[in-house]
């Protein structure tokens, strides 16, 4: 029975490129595990940039078959993408070497450390990402397991997604899409909100109270959010961005000048390089947390001024012809808005587009993306969309991105549907302007990174 990682040394992973598995992958060989895996995406003669990267960090890759499993494999980690059917988990139950999902280890890992879970459905890669380098900065030498990339690790050469500090802290996403943020027990919990994402709100909100319950020591929310702020256990605990409110944190003046923002908290002067509001959010929260595990305000801010920010996250791709290229995580109702109204800070057209992942997500939250877009979009603003992404599986395909472009226009807006992907750029070209922003929005599809540098480089 697995019930530390102090029982196991042997640790293959099934999926080891996926964003969360290759981070835990990494922290373990952190800490000296020998640790290997297999991917769909590792194909003979074929290079791979993650898994070149993951063997810089001695990390053994295979092609998935079954050939990395051996009788002194005493671990096998899954992501809850892989099924039973897989090969791999086969040759592991003929074995009979113990099975744990991705957040059954990162829980394990968890409670070898101080740690500090990011809950919320919006925000947590770069608030963790934000808190790690203010503990960073503030030289407690913590450790951190992501869902994204930090620029300032991947500079390194390294992936990003994970680094193991020497100091007591452990900076972790706790995620709430499939219920594993109950399996943690942290030393400190940080809700950043509760929208409707994967999961209705009556759901999400007992799962969010588990958390809190869960949380040992400080529990931290936004009271800006009227759902976090149900969860509240003190308010001088938490943070805000209303002026108004009774929190213990709270974020003045805002203003953003292209692509960096401004504020302050208890006169203390933030400046970021980043965009929106809801940045300014995040920042708070890890100012917040920071603050209550003894780092100055004034250290939080010398910290926050030198992020670098995390990949995929309002990356900026480059400027041409006055227009500016930027790629964006953004997959829910309320990230797509948030990432168009911060775009609208740096040029007075903003032409968004976005490719929905998921037929069953996209006809779940069809009306909130409707919604969520158009209000948001000013009169000169455009909202574009792609084909839904499909995974694969048993999916039903009866909707298509086309009805939530419908749905946009039917409320006066500027809305359309390209198809094909790859048809966008040459579809778009009449409408972009000579002083623009072109936003790209989307998740869960691993091609959608190189598909925004193709838009840059061909623009």
């Amino acid at each position: 029975m697995i019930r530390s990682i102090d029982d196991f040394e042997n640790v293959f992973f099934i999926g080891v490129a996926g964003t969360g598995m290759s981070a835990i992958a990494q922290y373990l060989a952190g800490v000296n595990k020998n640790v290997s895996g297999s991917d769909r995406y590792f194909t003979p003669d074929a290079y791979n940039e993650t898994k070149e990267k993951l063997e810089a960090e001695g990390i053994k890759c295979f092609l998935q078959n079954g050939e990395g499993i051996t009788a002194e494999t005493d671990l096998i980690v899954v992501s809850t993408a892989i099924e039973d059917t897989v090969a791999e988990v086969q040759k592991a139950k003929q074995l009979n070497i113990p099975i744990l999902k991705r957040s059954e280890v990162l829980s394990l890992i968890a409670k070898s450390k101080k740690t500090i879970a990011v809950g919320g459905t919006s925000g947590k890669s770069t608030t963790s990402a934000m808190l790690f380098d203010i503990l960073e900065f503030a030289g407690m030498q913590p450790s951190i397991i992501s869902g994204a990339g930090l620029i300032s690790i991947i500079k390194q050469g390294k992936i990003g997604n994970a680094k193991v500090g020497a100091g007591d802290w452990l900076v972790i996403e706790a995620d709430e899409s499939d219920g594993s943020i109950v399996q943690y027990y942290p030393e400190v919990g940080l809700l950043l909100n509760i929208d409707k994402d994967h999961q209705e709100i009556d759901e999400l909100m007992q799962i969010f109270n588990t958390f809190k319950k869960n949380t040992k020591e400080l529990f931290v929310v936004n009271q800006s959010n009227a759902l976090a702020k149900q969860l509240s256990a003190s308010d001088k605990n938490d943070f805000s961005i209303d002026e108004t409110s009774a929190a213990g944190y709270i974020a003045k003046g805002f203003k953003q000048e292209g692509f960096n923002i401004q504020y302050s908290v208890f006169d203390i002067q933030y400046s970021i390089n980043t965009v929106g509001k809801h940045n300014m959010e995040n920042a708070l929260a890890a100012t917040a947390v920071a603050n209550q595990l003894g780092v100055s305000l004034q250290t939080c801010a010398d910290a926050l001024r030198n992020y670098e920010g995390i990949y995929r996250r309002h990356q900026i791709l480059g400027q041409k012809n006055g227009v500016w290229v930027i790629d964006d995580y953004a997959h829910n109702p309320a990230k797509c808005a948030a990432s168009i109204a911060a775009c609208q800070y740096v040029a007075p057209k903003v032409i968004a587009w976005f490719q929905p992942h998921g037929y069953g997500p996209t006809r779940f939250l069809r009306a909130d993306f409707v919604k969520e877009i158009a209000a948001v979009l000013r009169p000169q603003d455009e909202i574009w969309m792609s084909e839904i992404f499909y995974a694969g599986g048993t999916a039903v395909k009866d909707i298509s991105a086309n009805d939530l472009i419908n749905d946009i226009k039917a409320l006066g807006k500027n809305a359309f549907f390209v198809e094909d992907r790859n048809q966008f750029l040459d579809v778009v070209r009449p409408h972009l302007t000579e002083n623009c922003v072109l936003l790209l929005m989307g998740a869960r599809d691993p091609s959608l990174e190189y598909f925004g540098k193709a838009v840059w480089e061909k623009l």
